[in-house]
């Protein structure tokens, strides 16, 4: 699942195609609105061949359309390719971050878990010990302080498991969790040090798949994903209230939460 934009970034200006992408996952750029090329040359100062060929990009990518006699039309986000990498973080920079996430985690939970036991069956026994030393190391970062190397590990980890379960459709999703796992990130959305229990589930969803315990990897695998939702919409909550209340101290935010059955501490 190549994102139309690396294929494209090489000879045009990307802050222009940024631009106006999140311009459109934001809604600043409403379904149905009229682009005109000559317009958006003034307005944003660019050539029009940049204008031309950011328009184009975004009609691979469904996010717009060209019609004759009218224009370039913003489409509705049904027509989106919502799977292109490009278009995930758009939407995940947009004010819809929470929705956005909360969708693409219900997709993993549809996907990984059943990768995971797919992969039970199928890993040799090789890959499995590799598996296994990942988990390891994935570990040993969250113990420390160094949160980008977690997210790299992390992301090879589910990688991993997506690739083992032999199913190559499976495999391709890679993109789309790297940019979940990345995007959460991004967005302070993710607890500074990993959970104990994320970092022991992923531990024990390795060494089911290396033992070929297949129902045990799956429900490993669904408890990542559930408690990955679960802590960031704990986390957008809290930096919701704190938002409203002017930044009150943390105490005065998590305390109504735990009242309202809301986990405040995984």
């Amino acid at each position: 699942m190549k994102s139309p934009k690396a294929e494209h970034s090489h000879y045009m200006p990307s802050s222009f195609l940024e631009r106006l992408g999140l311009a459109i996952a934001d809604g600043t750029l409403p379904p149905h609105a009229v682009l005109r090329i000559d317009e958006l040359e003034a307005e944003h100062k660019v050539a029009r061949s940049v204008v031309r060929e950011a328009t184009k990009v975004l009609c691979s990518m469904g996010m717009l359309e060209s019609r004759r006699r009218l224009g370039t039309v913003v489409q509705e986000e049904a027509c989106w390719n919502l799977y292109d990498p490009q278009v995930i973080r758009w939407r995940l920079a947009s004010s819809a971050r929470l929705d956005q996430l909360r969708a693409l985690n219900e997709l993993r939970g549809a996907i990984e878990p059943q990768a995971a036991r797919l992969a039970a069956g199928r890993i040799s026994l090789e890959d499995g010990s590799d598996l296994v030393s990942l988990a390891a190391k994935l570990w040993a970062a969250g113990q420390g302080d160094n949160q980008e190397q977690f997210l790299l590990l992390d992301i090879d980890f589910h990688a991993a498991v997506l690739k083992a379960s032999g199913n190559p459709m499976f495999s391709q999703l890679h993109n789309l969790v790297r940019e979940v796992l990345t995007g959460r990130t991004e967005h302070g959305l993710m607890p500074h040090l990993p959970h104990h229990e994320a970092l022991q589930l992923h531990v024990e969803v390795a060494s089911a798949i290396q033992r070929g315990e297949a129902e045990r990897a799956h429900a490993a695998m669904s408890r990542i994903v559930e408690q990955s939702t679960e802590e960031m919409g704990d986390i957008w909550f809290r930096q919701e209230g704190d938002a409203r209340e002017g930044a009150v101290p943390e105490t005065a935010v998590t305390e109504p939460a735990a009242e309202g059955g809301r986990r405040t501490d995984n």
